[in-house]
């Protein structure tokens, strides 16, 4: 197996964003990995999903220790999100390439629209809804289980699952809005508990296209060193950011970005 080492330096931009943004990593790393790399959609979802599984796994350690991941809720939704993820991964090798990335750019569209809609907000409480299925115990500090929560979790879980396999996608960007309109959890909670989903479906993806002899470990592998570095590189200097501007800049490339994913397909249905 020959290393793919120039994987490393898209690897520690994709590090980097996640690090700054505390999402968007696999939105970034497979653009990257396409254009980059000349890696197909269906190559570059594997790898994605490595490097920002193994990075997520790494922050949720920390979120353990602090006891602020809703162990229950997390297990409730990457459960049916690992069921999900392999016919996901068996999906994206059924359709062309083209038709992925189409799919991805709508994707992406979403997520720019919906990051710099949030960068224009005040308050976190402008999306959430009057009464959440998923209601928080004020005493203990868990969820009260009733069957619209379970219901909502299990939703969520089965498309972030599904997407993740598809296109390598289905981080932060998908559970922390699918979890803010469910549930009354605080962001912080919010944020350490979608990171512990994040791991668990990256996991599930990675051991699928590995099995189904579809990943590339000499790009996933240095591809993944970088993205750790990277991350480690923006989280140190994430605090020199205004919050909002992140955001919308993000918002800006990701909206570039489905642009320039939209003219590659165009090209090769022609």
């Amino acid at each position: 197996m020959e290393i793919q080492w120039l994987g490393i330096f898209p690897g520690v931009f994709t590090g980097f964003v996640l690090g700054l943004t505390g999402s968007g990593g696999a939105i970034i790393a497979v653009p990257l990995l396409i254009f980059g790399l000349h890696a197909t959609v269906a190559e570059a979802a594997p790898v994605a999903l490595l490097s920002v599984g193994v990075s997520a796994a790494v922050a949720t350690y920390s979120s353990f220790r602090q006891k602020i991941v809703r162990y229950r809720a997390a297990g409730l939704i990457a459960g049916i999100g690992m069921l999900m993820t392999p016919v996901g991964v068996w999906v994206a090798q059924q359709l062309s390439d083209a038709l992925l990335t189409i799919v991805f750019s709508a994707v992406l569209i979403y997520v720019a629209l919906y990051m710099y809609r949030k960068s224009h907000e005040f308050t976190s409480q402008s999306e959430r809804v009057v009464s959440p299925p998923c209601q928080l115990d004020l005493e203990n500090g868990r969820l009260i289980w009733t069957v619209p929560c379970a219901r909502g979790l299990l939703v969520s879980g089965a498309i972030t699952g599904f997407l993740s396999g598809l296109l390598g996608v289905g981080g932060g960007f998908i559970i922390i809005p699918a979890l803010r309109k469910v549930s009354d959890l605080p962001m912080k909670t919010l944020i350490a508990t979608s990171l512990s989903i994040t791991a668990l479906i990256s996991l599930a993806g990675v051991v699928s296209a590995t099995s189904m002899g579809f990943m590339n470990w000499a790009l996933a592998l240095p591809f993944t060193a970088g993205t750790i570095a990277g991350t480690l590189i923006g989280k140190r200097y994430t605090h020199r950011f205004d919050e909002t501007k992140l955001q919308r800049s993000f918002a800006i490339l990701a909206g570039c970005i489905a642009l320039g994913m939209l003219i590659k397909a165009a090209y090769a249905f022609y």
